[in-house]
């Protein structure tokens, strides 16, 4: 066997470290450096933590593209098993800055763990002017992505990523109105600016760009939009009730599920709306009428995927899973009953809970993106408990480290507290004794 061959990483200290370019020992192992991660964050060396991701950074400037898909793959690790807030709240613009670079210049696996990074990197700052930058940043980037119909697994990650980004960044309807009709055009490409030739999206992409679509529409429920702009979109939903894949299948009708909840069939009149001139159908009663039709045919097809027979080798638990979500798309439309379902936290008490279907595909869509990482983000995360509206018992999230630091903080809270009102308990006995000299 050959001498492995050497490059340079741009040290912590301004250095350079030499280390082995092949992708075991470019950065370190994953799982040895997420272990030594873990062992400064339970003895609190913010200076070790600091090291180990800067060093992931280093690698991420690296001509090789391995050295910077094993750095972005660790990082990607790193944001799953930590929330590392307070370690990238200063270094988030040069995080994205690399990540961009990676998608428009890296292989399609970097891309895509760079597109997976940049929306570990929203969830982790959280809402405000850090997550819409990240948002602004990366917007044009990705949509260039969306436009150019790369590698199916490029796009994915495309999508999934400006869904994220936008729901954490976006500061206004017309930018999450950006973002939509960047997917819609993915959706229905006839639709959309690239017109000339027009390109099918194979059955991952449709499916994964109806869940990122419905995943940001979840936040337009406080900004009614005119219901007429809304007929085309959920009579081509309606449309892929019919497709053959399975998952393309299911997604549309989650979609549709939420255009109901969120009253985008409903049509509202007013006193001089019914009728036009010589009493002929007015537009919004036509509208109307378009609306009771889709509904009505909506509705009959979610009976029959309800029922669907699963043909000679086909595969249950999938066949299984749609039937039970048409289920309560019928059990919903019909008779207004709202989705729920539960999620253990941890301990005994933390239970994440949701009732609509607006709060079950964020549920869905946000445990999927984050993997392993969904419960700790939920446990730890503050974004994530505003979103689920989680009051989680703090103590019983922590390691046991933690939970001593935890314990030690909140007695020398009481302690406090305590000295403070035995003070104020003297004052107020001195201010007495002095008016009784008086």
């Amino acid at each position: 066997m050959g001498k492995s061959k050497k490059s340079k990483v741009r040290g912590v200290g301004g250095g350079d470290d030499l280390i082995d370019s092949s992708d075991a020992d470019s950065v370190g192992s994953s799982s040895t450096a997420l272990s030594d991660l873990s062992m400064s964050y339970a003895t609190e060396h913010v200076g070790s933590q600091e090291f180990i991701l800067d060093k992931y950074i280093d690698a991420l400037y690296e001509k090789r593209g391995s050295t910077r898909e094993a750095a972005l793959s660790q990082l990607v690790d790193a944001f799953e098993s930590f929330i590392l807030h307070g370690l990238v709240e200063n270094k988030y613009a040069t995080l994205l800055s690399l990540f961009n670079s990676s998608i428009k210049k890296g292989s399609t696996k970097e891309a895509c763990l760079a597109s997976r990074a940049i929306g570990l990197l929203a969830l982790t700052v959280g809402s405000g002017s850090s997550s819409h930058e990240i948002m602004e940043e990366s917007h044009a980037q990705l949509s260039r992505v969306l436009q150019t119909w790369p590698d199916a697994s490029k796009m994915i990650s495309a999508l999934d990523c400006l869904a994220v980004v936008t729901f954490v960044g976006a500061a206004d309807l017309a930018e999450t109105e950006l973002s939509l009709k960047a997917m819609w055009d993915v959706i229905h490409p006839k639709s959309g600016s690239n017109v000339g030739i027009i390109r099918k999206p194979r059955p991952p992409v449709l499916a994964a760009a109806i869940s990122a679509w419905a995943f940001l529409l979840t936040t337009i429920g406080s900004w009614r939009i005119n219901a007429d702009s809304w007929k085309e979109p959920i009579a081509f939903l309606s449309t892929l009730l019919g497709a053959e894949d399975r998952a393309v299948r299911m997604a549309a009708g989650e979609a549709l599920a939420l255009c109901f909840e969120l009253n985008l069939l409903d049509v509202s009149f007013g006193e001089d709306d019914d009728v036009e001139n010589g009493g002929t159908v007015g537009s919004k009663s036509k509208l109307f009428l378009d609306m009771q039709a889709l509904k009505a045919k909506i509705s009959s097809l979610a009976s029959n995927l309800s029922m669907e027979a699963g043909g000679k080798g086909a595969d249950k638990k999938n066949l299984t899973d749609q039937r039970d979500l048409f289920q309560r798309i019928l059990d919903f439309v019909k008779y207004g009953e709202c989705p729920e379902e539960s999620v253990k936290i941890s301990g005994k008490r933390d239970v994440l809970r949701v009732s609509s279907w607006s709060e079950l595909i964020q549920l869905n869509f946000l445990r999927r993106f984050l993997g392993r990482g969904f419960l700790k983000h939920v446990q730890e995360n503050g974004l994530l408990q505003d979103v689920f509206d989680i009051k989680t018992d703090k103590a019983e999230t922590l390691s046991s480290t933690d939970k001593k630091i935890f314990r030690s903080g909140e007695e020398k809270g009481r302690a406090l507290k305590l000295n403070k009102d035995r003070r104020l308990a003297q004052e107020r006995k001195n201010a007495v004794m002095l008016d009784l000299d008086e």
